[in-house]
């Protein structure tokens, strides 16, 4: 079929049974740490504000943005990959975005709409104030906010990096998009399904146009795997030439090293310090990966878009923020009796209520065997998982 018919098929699939993705966890009784707020500030992309802050908070005060994928809410993402948890654990602060159906019928981030993609308008001035609410509300460090987010929240993650780079010190991008590369459904459906290569210094100007920022920049870690068939792998390509650019740093990996299993690539600056890190998770199709974490925790809990791949992507991304090295109780306080310890893997009816919270559809699998393969299927399962359709 031509990309016209299928569009045109298309645009009549969310008026079909079972082509939509149920809603990820917002009518499963799926219990979360997460506290709505309200009365953040502006909030012209009429978006949802969560938050966790745990009680003991390593100094300087440091705030993770974690934006969920489609079909998703921030509570099942929470759960799914683990960021409250490792919150707990590493006494960081944590706040959440929640898209709203009536803003995209998949409650997608809409990652390619100008109207919400641009400094000081729609989706991205909504998600700016909650970080400045938070900031102000629990006294964060302003140059320890940091923000990820997976496939469409990958999307609007790049979108935040590259509108407010002065907002955040790092950010990370899993099976996500350069920024500028759409501002409309064909620039976003040729972008998802073939990536088209674009020069650096094109990639770059995309960023340095949409903000009056000149550096320094973020440092940026991208996640991707290398079977993804919703968005074309080579989009982290084009990432971290995006990235490259701005940083000033040359095309060949500094460093190419195995980690769990996965090659990973990094370049550095003159004082040593990693900016740009890739991670290319072999065979494994769209979503976040999970496994256990250097210190033989589990974070998250396997499910639709969250998948095993033996590998802690929220982990290793905490690491990279720089997070990981609080020890908590450092000073030597001893527990009493009626003390709780940090919750390092959910409980046993949390993990059951989140795998009936994302059990939409079944979970994509790791490893995909060759075989043939139906193209409306595919362009189907990338639109609704993007959002491209509202």
């Amino acid at each position: 079929m031509s990309l016209a018919k299928n569009l045109a098929l298309l645009r009549h699939l969310p008026k079909v049974d079972g082509l939509r993705l149920a809603e990820f966890g917002r009518s499963a009784d799926v219990s979360s740490p997460l506290e709505e707020v309200t009365g953040f500030g502006d909030n012209p992309g009429n978006l949802r504000m969560f938050a966790f802050v745990p009680a003991q908070l390593q100094k300087p005060r440091a705030l993770v943005v974690v934006l969920h994928g489609c079909g998703q809410t921030a509570a099942a993402y929470d759960l799914g990959a683990g960021w409250s948890t490792l919150a707990r654990h590493y006494g960081f602060a944590l706040v959440m975005p929640e898209q709203q159906r009536v803003n995209n019928g998949n409650t997608c981030f809409n990652w390619f709409n100008p109207e919400d993609t641009a400094r000081d308008g729609g989706e991205a001035r909504s998600i700016r104030e909650m970080i400045a609410h938070m900031a102000e509300a629990h006294r964060i460090d302003p140059r320890r906010v940091f923000i990820t987010g997976l496939s469409a929240g990958g999307g609007m993650t790049s979108v935040m990096l590259a509108t407010y780079p002065e907002v955040f010190a790092a950010g990370a991008i899993i099976a996500g998009l350069p920024y500028g590369i759409a501002s409309n459904l064909r620039e976003a459906l040729d972008g998802m399904f073939h990536s088209p290569e674009r020069p650096e210094r094109e990639l770059g100007d995309f960023v340095r146009r949409a903000s009056n920022h000149r550096g320094p920049w973020p440092k940026i870690s991208v996640w991707h795997g290398s079977a993804d068939r919703t968005v074309n792998p080579g989009n982290a390509s084009e990432i971290v030439k995006q990235w490259l650019d701005l940083h000033d740093l040359p095309a060949v990996p500094m460093a190419e090293t195995i980690v769990d299993g996965y090659p990973r690539q990094a370049w550095w600056n003159k004082d040593g310090e990693t900016l740009v890190e890739s991670y290319a998770i072999t065979d494994m199709a769209h979503g976040t990966p999970l496994g256990l974490a250097d210190n033989d925790q589990r974070y998250g809990i396997e499910g639709a878009f969250l998948i095993e791949a033996g590998i802690s992507s929220s982990y290793h991304i905490a690491k990279f923020f720089g997070l990981t090295g609080w020890i908590p109780g450092a000073a030597g306080k001893k527990a009493g009796p009626g003390a709780s310890k940090p919750a390092l893997s959910p409980a046993p009816h949390l993990a059951r209520s989140i795998r009936a919270a994302v059990a939409e559809e079944p979970a994509e699998p790791k490893r995909e065997a060759a075989r043939g393969f139906d193209l409306g299927q595919i362009i189907t399962r990338a639109l609704t998982a993007a959002g491209l359709m509202k």
